[in-house]
């Protein structure tokens, strides 16, 4: 493990340590900041960015959700310091971060996602494969996936109500938990992720590095990472019948 992922396991038991005992209730209110991604920061948004920011900038310019270009470097590193916010502000027990390292030539040397609720972590190594380990113990392995998973994993699904009943005709179980990067650090463990309508280089720089070896369809409109390529092809056939665009 590199100096990068010492940093960003670090920053995250600082981040994880923050969420558990909160000291002021006053994180959990909106600012009317409105980030680089486009959404109202919270406190935590802007607490855990801090913490990441700090640990990392030594590494290379920090491309933040909250506030945009920080620093500057060779390398750039694309953050969101609280992937799930609205799940954190409510104490609902899935949320994390999500950083992902590119060289000056753009290529991504690594990723980095942390579950901040349960303590899970996911990296690359240096070949790009998918690592795991724990906050809560030392030591990385490979991602061992369910070995018969029941649910895939749909983002914003309630802006796609036709897909969500046609995944539900099909026999296409699924969960929406609210967390599009720490989805992705999961897909190995589910039959397929789906996400539709525009998504953002924070949610998705890290999350699909992890997915390398899967079948993965990256479109302007969705985004599908499944096991087989059956299930790709039988979920595209329903996104592209039952989209509704905004």
């Amino acid at each position: 493990m590199n100096d990068f992922y010492r940093a960003a396991v670090a920053a995250a038991h600082q981040a994880r340590e923050l969420l558990l005992y909160p000291q002021d209730d006053s994180l959990y209110a909106k600012n009317g900041f409105t980030g680089a991604g486009g959404d109202l920061s919270s406190g935590l948004d802007l607490a855990l960015e801090r913490i990441f920011v700090e640990a990392l900038h030594p590494f290379g310019r920090i491309e933040s959700e909250e506030s945009g270009l920080i620093g500057e470097g060779e390398s750039t590193l694309i953050l969101d310091p609280l992937d799930g916010s609205s799940n954190a502000l409510s104490r609902f027990p899935y949320y994390g971060v999500s950083v992902a390292r590119l060289n000056r030539e753009g290529v991504l040397t690594e990723a980095f996602i942390a579950n901040l609720a349960n303590g899970d972590l996911f990296r690359i190594d240096e070949e790009g494969e998918a690592l795991q380990g724990s906050l809560l113990s030392e030591g990385w392995r490979r991602p061992a996936p369910a070995p018969h998973p029941e649910i895939g994993l749909f983002e914003k699904a309630y802006a796609q109500p036709k897909i969500v009943a046609a995944l539900d005709e099909a026999g296409l179980k699924f969960r929406a938990p609210g967390a599009v990067a720490l989805s992705l650090a999961y897909a190995r463990s589910v039959n397929y992720f789906l996400f539709v309508g525009p998504f953002r280089i924070y949610d998705f720089a890290a999350g699909l590095a992890l997915c390398k070896g899967m079948e993965i369809e990256v479109e302007e409109e969705y985004v599908i990472v499944a096991r087989e390529r059956e299930t790709l092809e039988r979920i595209r056939g329903i996104v592209v019948s039952n989209q509704t665009r905004n």
